[in-house]
């Protein structure tokens, strides 16, 4: 690289002047461990571009970033928080869209040079460029992001996506948030390029130095006969419409804005288009949606800096052990080596129990082989840190024993004694129960203070959440190292306390039983699921039974009940369920069919109104069913919240929604309370307690919140 010859620092960004005519434009935020737009910044971008036009001897210009581990991640989210009216925000879009705009319109020939994530407004200031070269580093991902805070791309990104990768492609990406790899990317039309970090800059300066060059990404014939006339994307935009209504059922209103800004652009030029995006994105951002989504964004973003315990740092975690070779234990292993980057030994009472749990990594591999998101070496590699055994050999050096077997009390206390026997001293031993008290499970452990409970959610590939469950003894130590392994496994960890049920499957027992009850009173199973899908939820509550098994249920009810009082018992006619051997998806008989012809588990097997001695007849409205589930869910959130189960109503939303799926845009059960008023919930609770029973006697917490006009969150 030449010399550089002339520096002009503004804020954020350094110009550099190259010897060859080609200007280098760094960007690097100060105080921030990634690279966010900021209003602030307008003005030093327009001084830089001011100076590239009254510098004749500057031929072209590179943009890439001063930070090793991110392109730009985009806009700063606080930014936008602090918008207390759509104008301001509007304003802000608006004022993007012009240095966008002003960047395009240079004479010379402008190249992004991208490494790490180039997120929302950096993908946007990137594809204002007028070449792009990517980094083959797997860090690298582009995308539009922001519909996952409820918002839309709002500097340009629904103008110039369409432009660069089509129509079909720039919707499926904007519509869903979804982010390509460098390679995807380069096939999309997205980048120009993908080349090795270590050439990135040297490949953008001859890009530049060579000058503007048009797209040469090829359209499908499919694409052309759509899109390149009006009637063709009227079916596009169409189709796309349906399929929004039917994902989110109307719940969130960025994606069809999203629809109306492309459409906008494409059929009244790209200024009226910028200007319906610049009023949508100013109009979302003081929507509840948003507003909720934003909360859940700055809950998950201090989550990730915190220690499990304050002031005490976790201890490393070079390798782990698994027990038992299941579902849950294929699971934890792939994350493990997978996420965390640790080998694993796993131990199983049988060779094909440790086969389903390889077969279990060999599958989500193969897959990422198949679309080349990585290379069959890559994928050899991975494999090679998962080994099995039928004893304990090989579990000696191991600083984590993750236990996943059976839910038996004195079989997981039995797992704690091999433990001690065979492993080194200070080895934790956290057990992935969904019900059984960890005090119980550490009761006859040597060393109590190393038993902990870490609670995953099936598919554990995909669920975010984990439960870290500390009983009495627990040490601190135990705690933040647990909690700091979760992460490492890509987890978002809450700490609960030891009681039955923890805390994520203690507020979804009261929804499922009461879901239950309606279906025994004569509500249709699918109008209850239909109810609570249109609320939010991913699924019904009677589907859910289906999907995690109508035994796992029969299990845990008594326990909750046994623990925790009357307000747990299971309706008593589900025992006829597991003896007509009915535990839904994994034995292909439940509520849904699972067999025959409508065997795609979204048909109710009408059979099972007879078999509980039910004649369907609904009388309840949506309004109705879905309150009685779900107040109860709240009502038992706050319950938690009072016992101290868990630290705060951040962690009690965040548990949630990403434990159960409890509608995000609704911001979790304690946003939804302070979003009704404790009052208005103790009333309804109180109504249906007249109607239904004493199970809806609101919690004591709850009372004194509606007496004071209190708030979960002040």
């Amino acid at each position: 690289m030449n010399m550089e010859n002339n520096t002009t620092k503004q804020s954020a960004f350094t110009l550099i002047e190259q010897d060859n005519g080609i200007a280098h434009l760094k960007i690097d935020v100060a105080d921030e461990t990634m690279n966010v737009l900021k209003a602030e910044f307008l003005e030093d971008i327009q001084e830089v571009l001011q100076q590239l036009k009254s510098n004749s001897n500057i031929k072209g210009m590179i943009v890439y970033s001063g930070k090793e581990n991110s392109f730009v991640a985009g806009a700063d989210i606080t930014m936008l928080d602090a918008c207390n009216t759509a104008e301001e925000a509007t304003a802000i879009a608006a004022g993007g869209q012009m240095i966008f705009n002003q960047l395009e319109q240079l004479n010379i020939p402008v190249v992004a040079a991208i490494n790490g994530p180039c997120l929302g407004g950096g993908l946007e200031l990137a594809m204002a460029c007028h070449m792009r070269v990517a980094s083959d580093s797997n860090k690298t991902v582009l995308g539009l992001p922001e519909v996952q805070l409820g918002l839309l791309p709002g500097s340009g990104g629904t103008q110039r996506l369409p432009k660069l990768v089509g129509l079909q492609k720039s919707l499926d990406m904007m519509l869903t948030g979804k982010q390509l790899r460098p390679k995807q990317a380069l096939k999309a039309g997205l980048v120009d390029d993908v080349v090795p970090l270590s050439v990135l800059l040297d490949v953008a300066e001859k890009m530049a130095l060579a000058g503007k060059k048009k797209s040469s990404r090829k359209a499908s014939l499919v694409e052309k006969a759509l899109e390149s006339n009006p009637l063709g994307r009227r079916i596009v935009f169409d189709q796309a419409t349906k399929t929004v209504l039917a994902k989110t059922k109307g719940n969130y209103p960025a994606p069809l804005n999203i629809i109306e800004c492309i459409r906008t652009g494409l059929e009244k030029g790209m200024a009226k288009g910028l200007a319906v995006e610049a009023k949508y994105f100013g109009e979302l951002t003081q929507t509840k949606e948003s507003k909720q989504l934003r909360n859940i964004f700055f809950a998950t973003t201090d989550m990730k800096k915190e220690q499990g315990v304050d002031g005490v740092d976790a201890l490393p975690v070079n390798k782990i052990g698994v027990l038992g070779g299941g579902l849950m234990g294929g699971g934890i292993a792939y994350v493990s080596v997978n996420n965390a980057k640790t080998p694993v030994r796993i131990k199983d009472i049988n060779h094909q129990g440790i086969s389903n749990a390889l077969k279990y990594s060999f599958d989500i591999l193969n897959k990422k082989v198949k679309r080349r998101f990585m290379s069959s070496a890559a994928m050899q590699q991975q494999m090679h840190k998962i080994t099995g055994t039928v004893d304990y050999t090989g579990f000696n050096d191991v600083d984590m024993i993750i236990e996943a077997v059976f839910e038996d009390l004195s079989l997981k206390q039995s797992m704690v004694a091999d433990v001690e026997e065979n492993c080194k001293d200070d080895v934790i031993f956290a057990s992935n129960t969904s019900s059984l008290p960890i005090n119980q499970i550490a009761a006859k452990a040597k060393k109590p203070e190393n038993v902990i409970g870490l609670h995953y959610f099936s598919p554990v590939d995909k669920m975010p959440l984990a439960e870290i469950i500390a009983h009495e003894k627990t040490s601190d130590s135990t705690i933040s190292t647990t909690v700091a392994y979760a992460k490492r496994q890509g987890k978002t960890p809450i700490v609960v306390k030891d009681k039955a049920g923890f805390y994520v499957n203690r507020i979804l027992a009261p929804y499922v039983n009461e879901a239950a009850s309606m279906v025994l009173a004569g509500e249709p199973i699918d109008k209850i699921d239909r109810a609570l899908v249109k609320f939010g939820f991913p699924v019904g509550p009677i589907k859910l039974l289906d999907e995690v098994g109508i035994d796992i249920g029969a299990k845990i009810s008594p326990i909750l009940e046994a623990e925790l009082g009357e307000r747990f018992k299971a309706p008593d006619a589900f025992n006829k369920l597991i003896d007509d051997n009915r535990k839904g998806k994994k034995t292909e008989k439940g509520f849904y069919l699972y067999k025959g012809k409508k065997a795609n588990g979204k048909a109710v097997d009408e059979s099972v109104y007879t078999l509980l001695g039910v004649q369907p007849n609904g009388t309840l409205s949506a309004d109705d069913i879905c309150h009685r589930s779900v107040l109860l869910m709240v009502n038992e959130a706050v319950r938690c919240l009072d016992e101290g189960i868990i630290r705060n109503a951040r962690d009690g939303d965040i548990g949630a929604i990403f434990g159960i799926g409890f509608p995000p845009f609704l911001g979790g059960p304690f946003r939804y309370l302070d979003s009704l008023g404790a009052q208005t919930v103790v009333d309804k609770l109180n109504h249906y307690k007249d109607l239904y029973g004493e199970h809806f006697t609101p919690c004591t917490a709850l009372v004194t919140m509606a007496e004071n006009n209190q708030s979960c969150y002040g």
